[in-house]
């Protein structure tokens, strides 16, 4: 069986005879990995939560100054 070489699209025969399958030389596994180690390839993923906190509208944001110690945040 033979397939493409991801990175240059060169035939490569499927086998022991072809010992950087499924790329076809050395050279190209080390593209292949550059890429992966500086994230240009990526495999995709749902998004991770984000830590930033939910949206509050301006009535919490002003309970939240008003209960500040501080005179600083009261007028």
């Amino acid at each position: 069986m033979n397939v493409n070489c991801p990175i240059c699209s060169k035939s490569v025969s499927w086998g022991a005879q072809s010992p950087y399958r499924p790329f076809c030389s050395k050279k190209c596994q080390l593209i292949d990995l550059g890429e992966w180690a500086s994230e240009d390839r990526k495999i995709a993923a749902d998004p991770e939560p984000s830590d930033k906190p939910e949206a509050l509208d301006i009535e919490e944001i002003e309970a939240m100054l008003a209960k500040q110690q501080d005179d600083f945040f009261k007028h």
